[in-house]
């Protein structure tokens, strides 16, 4: 079994009893779930921060991501948080901290529990969603103001001050399917450690974190619910499968603009996309909700040629679409 397989076995506490002529036991894939992390939340907090002027809705960015124990089996809980270094505890902590983000500079660590916000509480997330704390701590400190310094009580009475910088309305989380995909739905980008894995360089995976924070700019999901379209096995036709291609095209033509207004190559997004449709081979049957994989491609070449004529004449960058996007209808 590959190690993020084991790793969404054991997140669900699904891994069945070990026979007796078991071989010797597998490596922790937990470091690994670790690492995947860390990468995202160093591109997660670039993109967002580096491309903050263009985004029409910003938050707070502290430039980390959240562990809670609470998604992991009980028989695996204490192997898994000792990947993060966090004891044993049972509060949100921690999981990923970007390079010279406000996060590090406060001098937050990997694996510090988060149990208040200026002396409140933080939630407990509502419903049997593992997430759930984590979806409510992040949306508490979304909401702070700008400018706002965050006290953030840790352990054993301890008060950090984080002062966040501005950025795009987006948190980042990595699950552990193997599989190479990504989602956002609005104030959330959810990356498969299967993405992350099949991305070459971090300009590739940042190509890909992109293309899902493209999605959270330009209101994608908010746009597509007002335009009425089926979420059910309806969206693959007819009109809403157009208007849902139509969103992945604007966040291929979006994604190379983030690339370089974050400092990364927007070339790299153009060999990504181009190696994840070669992946498997003629496709029998291709999704009604995105393009072909070529078609994206050009598009995306597109807007690279844009970027590169713009360097070269020594113009500003102006990304299309995030001021005046066309409609859904």
């Amino acid at each position: 079994m590959r190690p993020l397989l084991l790793l969404a076995s054991a997140l669900l506490g699904l891994l069945s009893a070990a026979p007796a002529t078991a071989a010797a036991p597998a490596a922790s894939p937990y470091p690994e779930l670790a690492a995947l992390e860390s990468r995202i939340a160093a591109i997660g907090f670039r993109l967002t921060t580096a491309n903050a002027a263009w985004c029409p809705a910003l938050q707070p960015q502290f430039g980390w991501i959240w562990g809670d124990p609470r998604l992991y089996a009980a028989g695996r809980r204490a192997e898994a948080l000792a990947a993060y270094h966090a004891g044993d505890t049972d509060a949100p902590y921690i999981a990923a901290i970007a390079p010279h983000s406000p996060a590090d500079l406060a001098g937050l660590k990997v694996g510090e529990p988060v149990l208040a916000l200026g002396g409140t509480p933080l939630p407990p997330g509502e419903g049997s969603d593992p997430f759930a704390r984590i979806a409510a701590a992040e949306t508490l400190f979304a909401a702070l103001p700008p400018g706002a310094v965050a006290q953030i009580s840790g352990a054993a009475g301890h008060v950090t001050a984080v002062t966040p910088v501005p950025g795009c309305a987006t948190d980042f989380r990595v699950d552990a399917r193997d599989r190479p995909e990504g989602a956002a739905d609005g104030r959330l980008v959810v990356v498969s450690g299967g993405l992350v894995q099949f991305a070459t360089s971090d300009d590739e995976l940042a190509a890909a974190v992109a293309h899902e924070l493209a999605h959270n700019i330009l209101r994608h999901r908010v746009r597509l619910d007002a335009a009425g379209v089926d979420r059910g096995l309806g969206k693959q036709f007819g009109r809403s499968a157009r208007l849902f291609r139509q969103t992945e095209v604007e966040a291929d033509r979006l994604s190379p603009w983030l690339l370089a207004g974050a400092g990364y190559d927007p070339h790299a997004a153009i060999r990504f996309w181009t190696r994840f449709g070669e992946r498997e081979g003629p496709i029998l049957f291709q999704a009604g909700t995105h393009p072909r994989w070529r078609a994206r491609v050009a598009s995306i070449e597109a807007e690279v040629r844009a970027i590169d004529a713009a360097r070269a004449a020594g113009e500003p960058l102006q990304p299309p679409l995030i001021t005046d996007p066309p409609p859904l209808e």
